[in-house]
């Protein structure tokens, strides 16, 4: 499936130099090529890049954007990109890790999510549910979007801060859209809203019956929920679109958090077209990323020291400086 969707937009751009392993981007440089990058959208939401595109921030700048479908979380996303299906991935800081880990020589190029006070992924149970904090989830079947991202290694440091197994608690596979009824139905006793799922986390609380039993901003505090990611060699190949492509992602992401109602509405227009229900986006909170979507080194050095405390990667092999974007001197151009 392929999807286009297009509409303007002006806001002021601050632009830098990126540094990607060695490969330095002037950041006045015109662009040579016009390039065009695969991507999977995610149901329900959008990402910084797709806004970018949808706001007209990438004409003249050689960066194209084609929807190729939908992908079902994170580890699929990056499984395309490893397999060139798709040129941009997204997922959860520690699948990206453990795709890098793998043997897969990925870029973190930004935030494409933060976890903050507004926008976080919740811990849902029904009212009456005799569950009341993380030390009761043990045994407990808890509803994620899939295995191995974010969700599920929130429920692992959850657990392990409560002093248990970090694997006590059975996770199951449920596209957020089937989330809700598949709580109420009482098929799961518990329904992770992961933090770029406020469209469904907003339905499920306005429909009322539940309560919240966590967040991860409870277990990992304000930090980068996940990355759009890029393949090394695309980069050093099409150094000038890759730039493009995370500067003016940042740029929409401040243009999102600077305009939250023109944003919902720019979400709505995208849900509709897509064929999916656009009053969802009444509920969308924002990318809570950084403002010009920085990242810090703690947004990844917080998930490699978890997978070497699990024996998942060895000790010492990878820092954050290595799979970051590095931002040169930064110039203002317009």
């Amino acid at each position: 499936m392929s999807i286009t969707l297009r509409s303007a937009g002006i806001v002021a751009l601050v632009a830098w130099s990126f540094l990607v392993g060695g490969l330095a981007v002037p950041a006045n440089a015109e662009p040579t090529e016009t390039v065009t990058l695969r991507y999977l959208a995610s149901r329900g939401g959008i990402s910084p890049h797709e806004l970018a595109y949808e706001l007209g921030y990438f004409d003249g700048r050689g960066v194209e954007l084609e929807n190729v479908g939908y992908a079902g979380g994170g580890p699929e996303s990056l499984f395309g990109l490893a397999s060139r299906s798709v040129d941009i991935g997204s997922a959860a800081t520690s699948a990206v890790i453990n795709s890098i880990a793998g043997g897969n020589d990925f870029v973190a190029a930004y935030p494409t999510n933060g976890i903050d006070e507004q926008v976080k992924s919740i811990f849902y149970v029904l009212e009456d549910s005799p569950i009341r904090s993380i030390a009761e989830i043990a045994g407990k079947t808890i509803a994620v979007n899939t295995l191995g991202a974010h969700l599920d290694y929130t429920v692992r440091e959850a657990l392990h801060g409560a002093g248990l197994p970090q694997n006590a608690a059975n996770l199951v596979v449920v596209p957020g859209p089937q989330l809700e009824q598949t709580l109420r139905s009482k098929q799961i006793d518990i329904a992770a809203m992961g933090y770029w799922q406020s469209t469904f986390n907003g339905v499920l609380v306005e429909n009322g019956g539940v309560r919240a039993i966590f967040d991860d901003i409870d277990v990992l505090g304000e930090i980068a929920g996940g990355f759009a990611v890029l393949r090394r060699d695309f980069v050093e190949a099409h150094p000038q679109a890759a730039r493009h492509f995370v500067e003016q992602s940042a740029r929409a992401a401040d243009w999102a958090r600077e305009n939250p109602e023109e944003a919902r509405a720019e979400l709505k227009r995208i849900l509709d077209e897509r064929g999916e229900n656009g009053e969802l986006a009444q509920h969308w909170v924002g990318f809570g990323v950084r403002e010009g979507a920085r990242a810090t080194e703690r947004d990844l050095d917080f998930w490699i020291k978890v997978l070497e405390r699990e024996g998942s990667l060895p000790e010492g092999r990878f820092k954050a400086a290595d799979l970051l974007f590095q931002p040169a001197d930064a110039t203002s151009t317009n």
